[in-house]
């Protein structure tokens, strides 16, 4: 995700880059889950890549729970613009982590038409957006849970912060009627019953029912279209804050990028002069591609919406208009971070928001490595680094150190701008062979997981064949600014 900050510098763009009681079902009673095969043999065996270790979120525990897994989601839905009425049901493949009473599931108070566990009727309600399914579960034997719903949407509160770009998170209808969504660090339960935390990712499948004349779009690869209906599948496992929602009068322009991946952009009659640079991801991919390994994904896409912001959803990025009434360097700049995180954020998953500076602080740092090679540096290298330690410590001033996030400040300026000073350092230690193996590694080693500052701090020492935990530390917890260290020997 890219944010917006007061502060224009040669090295820094102008736009820094970074993603109550409801009805109950009636007439149904909770009754025992069926027999399932333990762990995931028989028909659940198909799931396994959704599997995930799901933790308690330290700066924002109400979202999310690590008492259940959720290895897929199919999700069938269907949005009426004159009506203002999302219809929708999902289907959730879930393994308890543990023996439990019930299953809960974050969700906005749509009205509940049906509920049911292993095809058996649960009465169930949403309280304080949270889907609450009374029904005994077992540890690691897998349920199917079915939830029928509509409701007209809603959207959350951004947690505090003081980002340029804040906006409400979740599900948005526009003015003219359609839809979109951007929901980092949370917000998917707005639209679909989830385990909204990215330490439990999962498998997908989408189906969009749209009105004539108007595209549904959501993340994952395109499946085709029947009638009205836009399928995607994902058939890698996906955190739910990289999964996206999109419905309106789209145009489409289809392209091709490295090793054949086909791409998709959708945008609106009005904005077809965001084309030429929307095309741009056929060199960011080629870019990336060349130092940090292949493309991770089947398909590649971006969708343009009526937001400031921008986000890294997971083979469909969706991207604000206001970038591309900026244009420039701006809008270029930050569709390749975007692109930048498929490798770090989407494939490498930070496994809690704690971790927000391990995808943001590479996804900027290779962004500033992409754009002096495309656009040349003004300032000597003397210079760079000064100008980057000069803000690095105003924003450790701010906000504090990146590694002690402060809820009160989502996503803010440090976490950014800190950690990709952090990388440079690490950059200049080892050089330019070392460092692109190194983030090459880090990237393929650890395809569709989710990881930690412990593991990427043993990753570093280990393929480094260093002891970096010292540099690391001191700019992840330093309050001021770290000194540099200059190159090691080869």
């Amino acid at each position: 995700m890219r944010i917006r900050t007061g502060v224009a510098t040669a090295t820094l763009l102008t736009l820094l880059g970074g993603c109550t009681a409801g009805s109950s079902t009636p007439g149904a009673t909770a009754s025992a889950p069926a027999p399932a095969p333990t762990g995931l043999a028989g028909e659940y065996a198909a799931f396994a890549a959704g599997r995930s270790e799901p933790v308690i979120d330290p700066l924002y525990p109400e979202r999310g729970s690590d008492a259940i897994d959720v290895l897929h989601y199919g999700l069938d839905l269907d949005w009426s613009p004159t009506r203002r009425t999302l219809t929708g049901t999902a289907k959730l493949i879930v393994r308890p982590t543990r023996d439990a009473t019930s299953i809960s599931l974050d969700f906005k108070p749509y009205e509940l038409t049906a509920v049911t566990l292993d095809g058996r009727p649960v009465q169930s309600s949403v309280v304080e957006e949270k889907l609450v399914v009374p029904a005994p579960v077992r540890a690691d034997v897998p349920v199917t849970l079915v939830v029928d719903y509509r409701g007209k949407p809603s959207t959350t509160p951004w947690p505090t912060t003081t980002r340029g770009d804040a906006h409400p998170l979740g599900l948005t209808v526009d003015a003219q009627g359609g839809l979109w969504t951007m929901q980092e660090p949370f917000g998917a339960f707005t639209w679909y019953p989830v385990n909204d935390h990215p330490s439990d990712k999962a498998l997908y499948d989408i189906a969009v029912t749209a009105p004539k004349g108007w595209t549904g779009i959501a993340s994952g690869t395109p499946q085709g279209q029947r009638g009205n209906v836009f399928r995607y599948r994902s058939t890698v496992p996906v955190a739910s804050y990289l999964t996206t929602l999109a419905v309106g009068r789209f145009d489409k322009a289809e392209d091709t990028g490295p090793r054949g991946i086909p791409i998709t952009y959708w945008y609106r009659a009005d904005e077809a002069s965001f084309l030429p640079t929307l095309k741009n991801t056929r060199k960011h991919l080629a870019w990336l591609e060349k130092r940090f390994g292949p493309y991770p994904f089947e398909s590649a896409g971006v969708v343009v919406v009526e937001s400031p912001s921008a986000m890294e959803t997971q083979q469909m990025v969706t991207m604000g208009n206001r970038f591309g009434q900026l244009g420039g360097k701006s809008f270029d700049g930050t569709l390749f971070h975007e692109w930048a995180h498929h490798w770090f954020g989407d494939a490498v998953t930070p496994r809690d928001w704690s971790g927000f500076w391990l995808s943001e602080g590479w996804a900027l740092y290779v962004q500033r490595l992409y754009e002096a090679d495309v656009y040349g540096n003004q300032e000597t290298a003397a210079e760079r680094v000064a100008q980057s330690r000069k803000y690095d410590g105003v924003y450790r001033k701010q906000f504090g150190p990146p590694g002690r996030p402060n809820v009160a400040e989502f996503g803010n300026t440090c976490m950014y701008t800190c950690v990709a000073n952090m990388l440079r350092n690490l950059h200049q230690a080892i050089g330019d062979e070392r460092f692109f193996a190194l983030g090459r590694g880090w990237v393929q080693d650890n395809l569709h997981t989710q990881q930690d500052r412990a593991s990427f701090t043993a990753y570093v020492n280990r393929n480094t064949g260093h002891d970096f935990t010292p540099l690391i530390d001191a700019w992840l917890d330093s309050p001021t600014t770290p000194p540099e260290i200059g190159p090691l020997a080869p």
